[in-house]
């Protein structure tokens, strides 16, 4: 037995605090060594044309090589120190070239072309079936048809892609880490949160000194752009963030010529392929056929959500003007405004809905809505972590049966990615007769407990809130899977612009009252959410959801156009792009020097490049699949946690990963194409008409 812990068999769990950086390297210098012995023995041609000789002893050789290049990725995500960072950059390019060589392999896609063109073919189970096609078609996306100097130059690029990413995803990370600001007058701080505060002054007691450390991490952030009376103090954090990564900024982390770089590499990838540019690559894998028809969808709702956006802008404008004297608003002035305004109208403040919302009776009230709608229960369970804030969870049966894991890292520190996200470790895969059970993890960046005055329990926004439902239902993607092979998992196959259905489709629930009373528990009393609070807060359900949903259009659009070019392009290209983008969509622009490519990591580190269009694509998806909850709730006159439409949904959706195109799964539970209705409905816009 290894004393390595990611060399641990895979139905072993992971022994995270075992884990050093100096695992790293030779864990995958001796995993991709097994893997590697493994291609060629599939790739023989002497083999029998069949899953069992083919497939099966390559998935068993490399999943123990992705599992433990999840592992280290992760923790390189949300405990980055120098020597994890130093271990993983070192076994990037290995892991990287092992992928290209894959993909290149000749001898193992002729084997697929022979598992395809098997006489019993049509017999297999229509999984593998689908495993083989898809394979099939990415060989064909990786190149494998590539013949002498293009193949090289193709394996090139695809290393290169990687180290560019992951230097941009560091640039951003070290960026923000590296910044902070001490205020020692506490006047400046008027109106921000006692609990970000209480977390600021320990930050600065933390380095040693008195006062009050802002950073841009978003539980400072975020607060203090809302609540800061003190204009140039919303300014200096406005300005810091917006320029994070870029030459406007600190320049050991300007991101300009990595943006350049990148696109270079995609155009000439796409090109390689017989591409016309990246976007059109990129969507080869997608529900959406073209940029053009992406292009149109964008512009479709945004010509729907325009005019609300004016309006949007329009009143906080004239609040602004009227009750707070700003009568130019400036970007860092809008969240401010905006806060004041929804106060007004709305009669509550984010920081008093936040003192109901509590971490532990949110999960809790999680967990029942999981409950209630699956059928699977969720308890907490020891389990070996990365980190004091990491905790395991045991995902069950009635019976008792185990269903899988899921790993929660909910706080924002140092050394951590912001943002929230879902990776899986493992996938649920049956072999030898045995059930091997996924591993999933989910992470946020809330702010921690002790931070206020409560000292226990961590307070959630109802927007973080939000973000954890969402979140969630990545992970029950990966975790209520009935897929028995790997190849055809959720992660592995769903197309791009369909797997954010799941996600979007639980954040419904955070608005139903019933859950809301399930969620909620004041910090000192205890008492749920009163009725009064929760019907402000529904009423301000689609406040300024304009002008939320052109600046997700604004990002997507700018996105595709980016890629849909058949070149690299500049970095003041890239800025010009957007200006154009914002001037046709957007009702407020950053200030010139705003630098938001810089740190768009979904586009240039995470795998949305051509794909950010997805959220606003899947959301048609999830408003219409809620809304068959919503038909039940009305036939039944229970509410919408129907358990008979939870049970359908997960059968026909979750269950399902990708075993089948994501339009059939979507068509299979509502009985019908989808529709835009319910996303306007939803979104207050029922009524909006293309300008």
């Amino acid at each position: 037995m290894s004393s390595n812990p990611l060399l641990a068999p895979v139905h072993d769990l992971v022994d995270y605090a075992a884990i050093q950086p100096a695992h790293v390297v030779p864990a995958v210098d001796d995993l991709l060594e097994v893997a590697r012995a493994a291609v060629e023995k599939a790739a023989d041609p002497a083999l029998p044309a069949t899953w069992e000789a083919v497939v099966e002893p390559l998935d068993s050789a490399s999943e123990r090589l992705w599992r433990a290049w999840s592992v280290a990725g992760h923790l390189n995500a949300v405990v980055n120190t120098p020597a994890l960072r130093e271990a993983y950059n070192a076994a990037l390019p290995k892991v990287t070239e092992f992928s290209t060589w894959v993909g290149l392999h000749e001898g193992l896609y002729k084997q697929y072309q022979r598992l395809r063109a098997a006489p019993d073919f049509d017999s297999w189970s229509p999984v593998r079936r689908r495993v083989v096609d898809l394979a099939l078609r990415d060989f064909r996306l990786g190149g494998v048809e590539l013949q002498g100097e293009a193949r090289e130059r193709y394996a090139e690029i695809s290393d290169r892609e990687a180290q560019v990413s992951q230097k941009f995803s560091e640039n951003v990370l070290d960026a923000i880490d590296a910044w902070s600001l001490l205020v020692e007058d506490e006047s400046r701080l008027a109106g921000i949160p006692a609990d970000v505060l209480d977390a600021a002054r320990e930050a600065a007691q933390a380095d040693g000194k008195t006062g009050w450390k802002l950073t841009l991490k978003m539980p400072c952030y975020l607060p203090v752009m809302q609540y800061a009376r003190d204009r140039t103090l919303r300014e200096t954090l406005y300005r810091a963030y917006g320029t994070v990564a870029s030459e406007q900024g600190d320049a050991r982390y300007d991101n300009s010529p990595l943006i350049e770089e990148l696109l270079g590499l995609r155009a000439e990838e796409a090109r390689l392929l017989g591409y016309g540019n990246f976007a059109e690559l990129r969507l080869q894998t997608r529900m959406a056929r073209s940029a053009a028809q992406v292009a149109e969808f964008l512009r479709d709702l945004a010509g729907r959500a325009r005019p609300y956006a004016q309006q949007d802008l329009a009143q906080v404008r004239e609040f602004a003007a009227k009750e707070l004297g700003l009568t130019d608003v400036q970007p860092w002035d809008l969240p401010y405004a905006s806060e004041r305004l929804r106060e007004t109208r709305y009669a509550y403040s984010e920081d008093e809905i936040k003192q109901y919302f509590t971490e532990p009776r949110v999960l809790a009230g999680l967990f029942d809505v999981i409950q209630t709608l699956f059928n699977v229960r969720l308890r907490e369970t020891p389990v070996s972590a990365w980190h004091a804030d990491a905790r395991g969870v045991r995902v069950e049966r009635p019976d008792g049966a185990l269903v899988g894991y899921l790993y929660l890292d909910l706080y924002a520190r140092a050394g951590k990615q912001g943002g929230a996200w879902v990776d899986s470790e493992r996938s649920r895969r049956v072999a030898a007769g045995s059930v091997q059970t996924p591993v999933v993890y989910l992470t946020c960046n809330f702010s921690r407990p002790g931070a206020g005055k409560n000292g226990k329990a961590a307070l959630l926004t109802h927007d973080d809130v939000i973000t954890l439902f969402h979140e969630t239902g990545h992970a029950l993607h990966a975790l209520l899977s009935e897929v028995d092979e790997p190849g055809a998992a959720a992660f592995a196959s769903v197309e791009w612009d369909a797997i954010e259905l799941p996600s979007q489709f639980m954040e419904n629930f955070c608005w139903e009252w019933p859950v809301v009373q399930q969620l909620s528990a004041h910090v000192e009393t205890g008492e749920p959410l009163p009725r009064a609070l929760y019907d402000k807060l529904l009423a301000a359900r689609n406040y300024q959801s304009g002008m939320q949903t052109v600046r997700q259009i604004e990002f997507a659009l700018f996105d595709m156009l980016l890629h849909d070019k058949a070149q690299g392009v500049p970095i003041a290209d890239v800025l010009a792009l957007l200006q154009k983008v914002r001037d046709e969509v957007a009702v407020f622009s950053p200030p010139g020097w705003h630098r938001m490519p810089h740190s768009f990591s979904h586009l240039f580190a995470g795998g949305y490049g051509a794909g950010y269009y997805s959220y606003k694509w899947a959301e048609v998806l999830s408003a219409d699949a809620y809304e068959a909850f919503e038909e039940a709730a009305r036939a039944t006159g229970q509410g919408t946690l129907d358990a008979s439409t939870g049970d359908r949904f997960r059968r026909e959706i979750l269950a399902v990963g990708g075993a089948r195109p994501a339009a059939e799964s979507f068509k299979a539970f509502r009985g019908r194409e989808p529709r835009i209705d319910a996303l306007l409905r939803h979104s207050g816009m029922a009524t909006a008409r293309a300008a």
